[in-house]
């Protein structure tokens, strides 16, 4: 369905007296240089997407990627239209869940149209923050849109990752705790999630530095934006780092858990041990003086009874200070 839909001239909206499914009238309305309509787009119907297409003569491969979905972040020119895919993250801090969905950006000349995937793409913020904008950027035309989308979905990333490190630094304190704990799950589960994010992250550095940087010739790109764009790029490279920080921290922690269990398996096999080696002497003591031969040493002694009780509880006080002393209990 059509989200959204407007005509931008000099940086304002402009509200046209048509239907949102009568694109011949938005274009129509574009008139001057920089003039461009915004149309917007959540999971629309092949019919809806194909209607789209044959107003603004969008390409069938670029068509048939943004009704999918599924794709990975990328940017592919046709001809004047450029076709840039963006993954949505965000987090859902119950599941320690990193949830993912999609956007498509068609961009001509004087248009641009997204498709998104997803309840977590929602770009309404992105579009009132861009007419609000003091530095007009709308004035420089369809790339201030793009500009904006990108924007917002890094910044998303960068909240995502903040939630992220959040949970890496309670699993090293649980790790690192004196209690007995269980966080391989919890590791494995963290691990898999900066997986979705790297997927995000990592595949979107290439397109926008091509937006950034005036040698990979994207001609459509307004010049005065781009110094934006490298401010995008630069939060990007700042979420990459954080990713492959947090990934390090995450497998240290591991190998961590893994040591500290094997450390209290061997505290536990110890004490085991002790007390067994505890048990086994009384119950050696007991065994001899219970064959009942005749001329066994002090069988018939009067205090026989009482020296094999003290001879016992001797040996397991002794043992246990030993024990004790050594860190074995």
């Amino acid at each position: 369905m059509i989200v959204d839909s407007a005509l931008y001239r000099n940086g304002e909206r402009v509200d046209l007296a048509s239907h949102p499914h009568e694109y011949h009238v938005m274009r129509e309305g574009v008139r001057n240089p920089g003039d461009f309509v915004w149309l917007g787009l959540y999971r629309p119907s092949e019919r809806e997407l194909a209607e789209v297409a044959e107003a603004f003569g969008l390409h069938p491969l670029a068509v048939e990627d943004a009704l999918k979905a599924h794709q990975r972040p990328k940017l592919e020119r046709y001809g004047e239209m450029m076709f840039l895919v963006l993954k949505t993250l965000w987090y859902v801090d119950a599941d320690d869940a990193v949830e993912t969905g999609e956007i498509n950006v068609f961009m001509g000349s004087d248009f641009v149209i997204t498709v998104r995937h997803g309840r977590g793409s929602q770009l309404a913020p992105a579009r009132h923050l861009l007419e609000s904008d003091e530095r007009r950027l709308l004035t420089q035309g369809p790339s201030s849109a793009i500009y904006a989308v990108a924007d917002y979905v890094v910044d998303g990333y960068l909240s995502v990752i903040s939630e992220l490190v959040k949970d890496v630094d309670e699993v090293e304190t649980s790790v690192f705790s004196p209690a007995r704990t269980s966080d391989s799950e919890r590791i494995y589960a963290l691990k898999r999630e900066l997986v979705e994010v790297r997927r995000a992250v990592l595949p979107l550095r290439d397109p926008i530095r091509r937006f950034a940087t005036a040698e990979y010739g994207e001609r459509d790109i307004d010049d005065d934006i781009r110094p934006f764009f490298r401010d995008v790029l630069d939060h990007l490279n700042q979420g990459a780092e954080a990713v492959d920080s947090l990934e390090l921290l995450l497998s240290s922690a591991f190998d961590a858990h893994l040591a500290r269990i094997q450390v209290q398996q061997n505290d536990d096999m110890r004490k085991i041990s002790a007390g067994a080696a505890i048990i086994v002497v009384p119950t050696l003591v007991a065994g001899v003086y219970g064959m009942n031969f005749d001329h066994m040493p002090e069988l018939h002694w009067r205090f026989g009874y009482a020296y094999a009780l003290i001879v016992m509880a001797s040996s397991v006080t002794a043992l246990w200070w030993w024990f004790r002393r050594s860190g074995w209990l």
